[in-house]
């Protein structure tokens, strides 16, 4: 089990922000900003590269969460950044898809 399903299971702690049946949001334990929360599926899929058609209602489904969790989280009017990375060049430490969505200050183009 990844870290990320060990969390769904509740088997390690994590401040939940938001969970419905198909994703689960909470803070990042090394935040990069004000607000730096993880969206991930609960069905597991490793990576960008790794998607499959049959992911489309999942995938949609975490992108149509974002702006509902920006919003509750106080960073839709200012404005946040999605990010998703894949690959260990592309930053992805953990073999689970996931969004970092991160706000609550300006944030720098381009990305480190």
């Amino acid at each position: 089990m990844t870290l990320f399903e060990r969390i769904i299971a509740r088997q390690i702690p994590a401040e939940i922000v938001y969970e419905d049946d198909q994703v689960i949001a909470f803070h990042d334990i090394s935040p990069k900003a004000p607000i730096h929360v993880l969206l991930i599926p609960k069905k597991v899929i490793p990576r960008m590269g790794e998607v499959q058609p049959s992911d489309v209602g999942v995938l949609g489904h975490l992108l149509l969460t974002v702006p509902l969790l920006a919003l509750k989280l106080g960073v839709a009017e200012t404005g946040y950044r999605l990010v998703i990375n894949n690959g260990s060049d592309g930053g992805e430490t953990v073999p689970h898809l996931h969004c970092h969505l991160l706000g609550g200050r300006p944030l720098g183009w381009p990305p480190g």
